[in-house]
């Protein structure tokens, strides 16, 4: 049984674009590459065809009897080859994210409009919830990609800048003295809120916690003056203080934020790109508290 040649596409865009333009040199130019070129490319393809497709005189340049006749398929071989990665570039996907949230702050928006905008046939789930049980989601396979805080025991992952944290509170809040200080938290197992509490206990500072809940909810308790805070210096409220010095609480120590993903293909790289330089230019957005 005979073998069928198969089509080289850019050496019948090569064919095509001589018909059209009766030239090599035009045709040339239209491709961005150089007469020699375009010539080996005919000449390729001829040899793949067995058949003479274009006939050069010195003078002219035209179709061959053979050339006339694949033209019409070659433009068809061409515009179906066209379509096909127009569909692949239009097929609408699902991106998983998930964002601590102790980290989920005023890039936010800007994530999401840059994400829309360069790839608008993209569909976004975004998740919060603690790091910790983010992280579990991620290794599971139930996220593409997380943005978490470091891990004590994992180094994976791409760094996207560092993460300082303070005690905020709002102008009015008052701590009188021998009473406990009065607490707004995440939720339980929320990295954040244990590394405050820790640092409470180890400075014997009686506490209660009065407020817990997510991330906007905890940043609503503070402004409201319901109690004090830890959070990340760029999140918090912008009518809320700091206020460690002021009531002598223990210096919090710093974190990184990172981001962790297993996606591979163009279009999620470049979508994983546009998340990084959101997060790494809101970088100080509110000066780090003073380290006692």
């Amino acid at each position: 049984m005979m073998t069928k040649p198969t089509l080289d596409v850019d050496a019948v865009q090569a064919f095509v674009n001589i018909a059209e333009f009766r030239s090599f040199t035009k045709a040339a130019d239209a491709l961005g590459t150089t007469q020699g070129a375009i010539s080996v490319r005919l000449k390729r393809l001829e040899d793949r065809l067995g058949h003479k497709l274009i006939e050069r005189t010195p003078r002219h340049v035209r179709l061959s009897a053979q050339g006339a006749t694949f033209v019409n398929g070659a433009r068809e071989f061409l515009a179906a080859h066209d379509r096909a990665l127009a569909l692949l570039d239009a097929e609408r996907r699902h991106f998983r994210l998930g964002i601590a949230s102790h980290i989920a702050g005023p890039e936010t928006p800007t994530l999401l409009a840059r994400l829309h905008e360069r790839d608008p046939a993209l569909s976004i789930e975004v998740r919060l919830d603690n790091s910790h049980t983010l992280l579990g989601a991620f290794d599971n396979g139930d996220l593409e990609a997380v943005i978490v805080g470091q891990e004590d025991d994992r180094r994976d992952g791409e760094d996207l800048g560092p993460e300082h944290f303070g005690w905020f509170a709002a102008p009015s809040f008052e701590w009188r003295t021998g009473e406990p200080l009065r607490l707004a938290a995440l939720m339980p197992c929320c990295q954040v809120r244990n590394t405050a509490i820790q640092a409470l206990d180890r400075s014997e500072i009686a506490w209660n916690e009065v407020f817990v809940g997510g991330g906007y909810a905890v940043m609503a308790a503070v402004s409201a003056g319901l109690a004090i805070g830890a959070l990340a210096c760029r999140l918090a409220p912008a009518d809320t203080i700091e206020v460690g010095e002021r009531f002598s609480l223990p210096a919090l120590p710093g974190s990184r934020i990172t981001l962790h993903s297993t996606l591979t293909d163009s279009r999620s790289r470049d979508a994983l790109r546009t998340i990084a330089a959101a997060y790494r230019e809101h970088r100080g957005v509110r000066p780090s508290p003073p380290q006692k």
